[in-house]
């Protein structure tokens, strides 16, 4: 007897069964994960908490889980006509069994793997395994099957359950022959037409949110280094993250390739980020405030262009203008470490250069990481905490400050919440709250911190779509690109903070550092160079000490200075891991910047008068900076031949400690 097409009989209920068991073997291998490695949370891990990482992981999965059944999607969702899928699903239950039984085991392989790298594998893992011949592979394999069996077994009864459990749609044909009301079949076929369009319509933008870990424009597509956003300490990544989801997501990065340029004991003799207490003056606890501007390139700030464009070059920065005049320390010579906001970051507050790839979009994401944050959280009892007006957990920032030792994160949800402002009635409409309104808020929640405190605010007004508030509009000057009038509208957020806060009591025993993420929109042959397109400000302003005052039109720095300058003038009594050097030390040689070239593959290092760009094996160009502004003429066959050797030395030297640290996890001192 014909039966009448029901909402069991469409496609679209028996994909999310289908769909429902791979969540539930995923949810298992993780079970399983924590088992096998219990010795490595037991004692720290509360049953709610646990609850809350297997939750997290839930957003992990699903990425994972569309990636590897995206055939099977298309298979259930396409309006196919029923007569043409004979064996149709048969096809369907092969696809879905063999796909997802790889994903299990793949995840199950990492319960053993785990301890020994600390880090759910990667596609790294093809690299390291590369040069291996089949036998060595299939041995070391066969040796593990062996001693695991009981995870073998387990994978075999999960494919077993993904045959069994495999729901097809059913057989249509069956099922629309007449209506309720005595119709023909012509009525059912257009019902599940109807149905199977609006369900591809409604999954594919589902879909697309779903694998970006997010709707929002101001969401980054999700990667292996937002698992840090919901973890105690680096461990319990294991927990969260997924093995398929850790391979897709590092499958055209980069891995850091260690050189051997050479012996690791002259590469120490050239340069070590082992940073040792400097002298023994006692630890003057200081609060800590870092400002990071969004795209607050040197350009635009009139101080560090009266000789470029003329002395009566005004720029868009009054009141830093001021600042730096009145009583502030900078730099002619400073630098970024990146081009994009999350290579500034890790380089501004941990002093982690971004060479090759950006360290938050890289395996290394994982390794445990200090910066200003948990050095002075947890060896000297500050209170530390980051800010960012834009959603919570966007541009991974959350994730990065929580990995860094950030006790605290405030975002747009905790602006919301404060009943002294105006919630959402305040946000731009694309990024975040606006720069002024979150720059008080600010202010605001620093006097409630208890002292000392170490805090950073990245802000976001200065970003494309390059609007200001309706209530500004007209009043800050236009400029030549429409970046400029909103770094004169974050200047003035800027300038309504500093009122506020100088009137609180911890202003007097705080220290300022001001710069910024990257550079935009460079105008200006001196800023359209590879040197120029990394030209930021880097300003100290201690309020309470009149002799950190001043303009150094010598030393160079750069990004990854700040957090060895800020421990040093502290009088930081504990060593730590730093590529940088303190800014305010007595040998203007001691500074350098080495950053990487995306356009060209290559690096850039400045060092005394001279810029080198080298492409990991040989020097490729040099320039005479101080003096060639405009990089015209390479002089890399007529610069001193002892400088090139100095300088490619102790280059080289910094790369293969960077890229040997990022690989073996030892990025703190342990």
């Amino acid at each position: 007897m014909k039966r009448h097409l029901s909402l069991s009989d469409l496609p679209i209920t028996a994909l999310l069964w289908n769909l429902l068991v791979v969540y539930c073997a995923y949810t298992l291998c993780r079970v399983a994960f924590l088992a096998l490695n219990w010795s490595l949370y037991a004692g720290t891990l509360t049953f709610g908490h646990t609850m809350e990482l297997f939750g997290a992981g839930l957003l992990f999965d699903t990425p994972a889980i569309l990636y590897t059944n995206a055939i099977i999607l298309l298979m259930f969702l396409l309006p196919l006509h029923w007569k043409e899928r004979a064996g149709y699903y048969r096809v369907a239950r092969w696809i879905y069994t063999i796909v997802n039984s790889i994903a299990v085991y793949i995840n199950l392989m990492d319960c053993v793997y785990f301890p020994f790298t600390g880090k759910r594998t990667t596609a790294s893992v093809f690299a390291e395994f590369g040069n291996e011949s089949t036998g060595e592979m299939l041995k070391i394999f066969g040796g593990q099957f062996l001693s695991h069996w009981y995870l073998v077994l387990l994978a075999a009864l999960v494919t077993w359950a993904f045959w069994k459990l495999f729901r097809p749609s059913r057989d249509t044909k069956s099922c629309v022959s007449k209506t309720p009301d005595g119709g023909d079949a012509k009525s059912g076929i257009s019902t599940y037409y109807i149905v199977q369009v609006l369900s591809l319509l409604v999954a594919i933008p589902l879909c697309i949110g779903a694998i970006r870990g997010g709707f929002t424009k101001a969401t980054r597509p999700i990667t292996i280094s937002n698992a840090n956003q919901y973890v105690n300490r680096p461990a319990e990544t294991g927990i969260v993250l997924n093995t398929p989801f850790s391979i897709f997501r590092t499958l055209k990065k980069t891995p850091f390739v260690v050189p051997d340029y050479m012996s690791d004991e002259e590469a120490a003799r050239l340069y070590t980020p082992l940073h040792q207490p400097a002298d023994s003056a006692a630890f003057t606890p200081r609060n800590v405030v870092v400002l990071i501007l969004e795209s607050y390139s040197k350009q635009h700030i009139g101080f560090y262009n009266k000789t470029l464009r003329g002395g009566t070059y005004k720029g868009f920065t009054p009141f830093l203008d001021s600042l730096i005049t009145s009583g502030a320390m900078t730099f002619r010579y400073s630098y970024a470490n990146g081009r994009k906001s999350i290579e500034g970051m890790p380089s501004v507050l941990s002093s982690l250069p971004n060479f090759v790839e950006p360290l938050f979009l890289t395996p290394a994401s994982l390794n445990a990481m200090s910066g200003l944050a948990r050095e002075l959280g947890e060896n000297k009892g500050y209170t530390t905490a980051f800010f960012h007006g834009a959603q919570n957990g966007s541009m991974g920032f959350q994730a990065f400050a929580r990995a860094t030792g950030f006790q605290r994160y405030y975002g747009r949800d905790e602006f919301n919440a404060d009943p002294n402002f105006h919630g959402d009635d305040d946000f731009d409409g694309t990024w975040a709250i606006w720069d002024e309104e979150f720059f008080q808020f600010f202010a605001e929640q620093l006097g409630t911190l208890h002292e000392p405190f170490m805090t950073a605010l990245f802000s976001a007004s200065s970003h494309d779509p390059f609007v200001v508030p309706e209530k500004y509009q007209g009043r800050f000057p236009q400029g030549e690109r429409p970046l400029q009038q909103c770094i004169a509208y974050t200047d003035y957020a800027l300038k309504r903070f500093f009122e506020a806060a100088s009137k609180q009591p911890w202003f007097q025993n705080t220290l300022f550092v001001i710069t910024a993420d990257h550079v935009s929109q460079q105008i200006d042959p001196f800023y359209c160079t590879t040197l120029g397109n990394y030209c930021v400000p880097i300003i100290l302003y201690a309020p309470g000490d009149t002799s950190l005052h001043g303009y150094d039109e010598e030393r160079v720095v750069e990004q990854i200075d700040i957090m060895p300058t800020v421990l040093t003038y502290l009088h930081y009594d504990r060593p730590y891991i730093a590529f940088g050097q303190n800014m305010l030390g007595g040998n203007p040689d001691e500074g350098f910047a080495l950053h990487w070239l995306p356009e060209s593959s290559s690096y850039e290092y400045v060092w005394g008068d001279y810029a080198l760009q080298f492409d990991g094996k040989q020097v490729t160009a040099a320039y005479a900076f101080r003096t060639d502004s405009t990089f015209s003429h390479n002089v890399l066959g007529t610069m001193p031949p002892a400088t090139l050797d100095r300088m490619q030395r102790h280059m080289k030297s910094v790369i293969q400690q960077y890229m040997q640290r990022m690989t073996t996890d030892n990025l703190v001192i342990k």
